[in-house]
């Protein structure tokens, strides 16, 4: 079973940001190219979220879980050592093919099934028994297990808050563990350009951003992949001060804060037109102005979690507040 991907080549992956760089992203690139990354030392020791991971030689054959991950070695030119993809937040864009293991997170036994070298998970907890296996297990069979940083949950791990920052460390880092230092330079370079182009909208119109959850919604909190794109569109986090990642609230809360627009995460499990049906046909909610003019953002599930589409959710946020009005 295969499904349409991001495209393999860097510069193809990164069409959407330096469109929205225009020049600076290609300046930025020349620089880039005139100052070649080394190349990575090995053996490679790296502390992931509280975990040593010692790597002998980059990953030949890896098992990737979520979309953030998949994407993200697509983007760096690596499709061709993605022996498995599983549980994808939503279809990949256009490019290269890539064979799909499983549509949630993959058992133990399918991912030894493929001999990896290594799993390359989005989450701390697709690593369990009930998951792709615990990591010191794996590493009896010689597999090796990285956790994508951003999502480390550890004391001293867990970015508090998230920052685009945290996430281009990310890039640079998995280029050491691949041994793909310049296309990660490149990767982040085109990045930071496309986000220094961002415009945020004016005014710091108050937002709710509305991930999942109908009796009780599951809303983006204040340190978190969420606070990190809205504030870069400009939006004001109605729950910024909810010290954690994703929270659940109430929708009297909700109500109390009347938000002025309503961000609304989109996926196959979830859609917005889903969530919309509930904001409409809830009592409480209902009555929002947000919600009876129908000022709502919508932003693909696999670009909000931290990762290489961060910086494009918030450019699709900003193009869609300017045509509420904003």
């Amino acid at each position: 079973m295969t499904t349409r991907s991001r495209p393999a080549t860097l510069a193809a992956a990164s069409a959407v940001l330096l469109l929205l760089a225009g020049c600076t992203a290609g300046s930025v690139a020349d620089d880039v190219d005139a100052a070649p990354a080394p190349a990575a030392a090995y053996p490679l020791t790296v502390d992931n979220c509280g975990f040593e991971l010692t790597l002998d030689s980059p990953p030949e054959r890896v098992v990737t879980i979520k979309s953030s991950t998949t994407e993200l070695l697509l983007a760096l030119g690596l499709g061709e050592r993605i022996v498995g993809a599983s549980a994808l937040d939503g279809p990949l864009p256009d490019g290269a093919e890539v064979e799909v293991l499983s549509d949630s997170v993959p058992g133990q036994e399918a991912v030894l099934a493929l001999e990896p070298d290594l799993v390359y998970a989005g989450w701390e907890s697709n690593f369990s028994v009930e998951g792709a296996g615990e990591r010191d297990r794996l590493a009896q069979f010689g597999i090796a297990s990285y956790v994508a940083p951003p999502a480390c949950k550890g004391e001293g791990y867990m970015p508090r808050p998230l920052t685009f920052e945290t996430v281009f460390d990310s890039i640079t880092e998995a280029g050491r563990i691949f041994d793909a230092q310049a296309a990660a330079t490149e990767l982040v370079a085109e990045q930071q350009a496309a986000l220094a182009a961002l415009r945020p909208v004016d005014g710091a119109p108050t937002a709710l951003w509305y991930s999942s959850g109908r009796d009780t919604p599951y809303v983006g909190a204040g340190i978190g992949a969420p606070q990190m794109i809205m504030d870069a569109a400009g939006l004001s986090n109605i729950f910024s001060s909810l010290d954690d990642t994703w929270s659940s609230v109430s929708w009297e809360t909700v109500v109390a804060h009347n938000p002025d627009v309503i961000v609304l995460v989109d996926s196959a499990w979830n859609t917005a037109d889903s969530k919309i049906e509930v904001l409409e046909g809830h009592p409480a909610t209902a009555s929002l102005e947000a919600v009876r003019e129908g000022r709502y953002v919508v932003l693909p599930f696999a670009a909000t979690e931290a990762g290489i589409r961060n910086v494009e959710a918030a450019a699709s946020a900003i193009e869609q507040l300017r045509g509420l009005g904003w």
